[in-house]
């Protein structure tokens, strides 16, 4: 959508933040939305995946395993508006459709990825984290439903 065919409120908006640094905390910060795009599950995917460069939809659709083709479409769509990915139409039969990253698309996704591979790599610890809070919480609950027993015992 060009800046001319946006509602005046929203050309509004975009003109006051324009200028100055975004502020997440902030509940009417545009840089939410873009929050939003960028660290969704498959916004974050399909980032990391065009990292490795220029692929077509059913490419992409195959790489990121689980998306749908309406979720897929949306999430390019919405990373295409915030300029992170260009989306190259070539006027051939069977249309062919490619999606890239600009460069500052290539910024962020460089971020995500790291974060990405941090988890790769820490996935261990998290599972064991995890299962260190089940046994700590299961513990907890047994020991008040132990209590809990007691109680209606003697009464």
């Amino acid at each position: 959508m060009t800046a001319s065919k946006q509602p005046k409120h929203l050309r509004k908006a975009m003109a006051k933040w324009a200028e100055q640094r975004g502020d997440l905390y902030a509940a009417a910060c545009p840089s939410r939305g873009v929050l939003d795009h960028v660290t969704s599950r498959w916004g974050v995917l399909v980032l990391v995946a065009l990292l490795e460069g220029t692929h077509r939809f059913s490419e992409l659709r195959r790489k990121v395993s689980g998306v749908s083709e309406k979720m897929l479409a949306q999430t390019l769509h919405a990373l295409e508006e915030d300029g992170f990915v260009v989306r190259e139409v070539f006027p051939v039969i069977p249309p062919r459709v490619d999606y890239s990253l600009t460069p500052l698309g290539q910024e962020v996704a460089s971020h995500i990825e790291a974060l990405t591979d941090w988890i790769e790599d820490n996935l261990p610890r998290v599972f064991a984290a995890r299962a260190q809070h089940a046994s700590r919480k299961s513990a907890s609950e047994s020991g008040r439903q132990g209590r809990a027993g007691r109680r209606e015992s003697s009464a």
